[in-house]
């Protein structure tokens, strides 16, 4: 396998770091973004001891100014991104009628408004070198909705759109664009739900159970690696039967 170099953003999450090891043990260079320089500083340690080198490097996606320098600090570091993961992400659930301004913009900017500001800094480089590959990170709740989650079900449907959009763009230059859609996995956000919470979760999956990162991370990998070169504009939807829309 041709050793690339791989953008994840929101690597520090449960998702993203699976993500990561998977690509750094594919032999790619993989590097993040942080916010939080002690809990990335941390995050980092526990990779290193898993043996997975990790760049990480300052940047809020929610800001073009601040994602541009972030992707000019990778490519300095490692080489222009041949892959990038758009998987940064928040909520700020509330119903509609109490949601304010700032919980609408917060969630609109880091999830969906990210994939502007992070993409547009690395496509020119993809298209010159007429190779790569870029996934969004979506939801199930972007397919199906969610009560308290207009927010974060208008960003993250928005997230496919702009996929296939940018599929059509460029796959003459050899850059495929695809989006995964997980459905509820067992990531440290999810786990912190009460109990009895989850189990009503559980309940509506047919196959049983939360997902795992690593089932996300796998379908990512898929997506990135060569073979894959003629599936572009696809959303991969993985959330154990709970949703089994077209």
């Amino acid at each position: 396998m041709t050793q690339r170099t791989a953008l994840v953003t929101g690597g520090t999450g449960g998702i993203g770091t699976a993500i990561i090891r998977y690509l750094a043990r594919q032999g790619h260079r993989v590097a993040t973004n942080y916010r939080d320089q002690s809990k990335a500083d941390a995050w980092q340690k526990k990779m290193s001891d898993e043996g997975i080198e990790v760049l990480l490097v300052p940047g809020d996606v929610s800001d073009p100014a601040s994602s541009q320098s972030m992707v000019e600090a990778i490519n300095s570091k490692l080489g222009p991104v041949d892959i990038l993961v758009n998987n940064a992400g928040i909520t700020r659930d509330t119903t509609f009628h109490k949601m304010t301004y700032e919980q609408w913009n917060d969630v609109v900017n880091t999830n969906l408004n990210a994939c502007f500001n992070v993409t547009r800094p690395v496509i020119d480089n993809m298209r010159n070198k007429r190779w790569g590959r870029i996934v969004q990170i979506s939801s199930i709740n972007g397919q199906k909705g969610q009560y308290g989650q207009a927010n974060y079900a208008a960003a993250k449907a928005g997230m496919h759109g702009f996929t296939i959009s940018l599929a059509q763009e460029n796959a003459r230059f050899g850059i495929t664009v695809n989006t995964v859609s997980p459905g509820y996995v067992a990531t440290d956000m999810v786990m912190a739900v009460p109990e009895e919470v989850r189990e009503k979760i559980v309940a509506q999956i047919p196959v049983g159970r939360l997902g795992k990162p690593e089932e996300i991370a796998h379908a990512v990998a898929f997506f990135t690696g060569d073979d894959a070169s003629w599936i572009t504009g696809a959303n991969l939807a993985i959330n154990g039967g709970h949703y089994m829309g077209w």
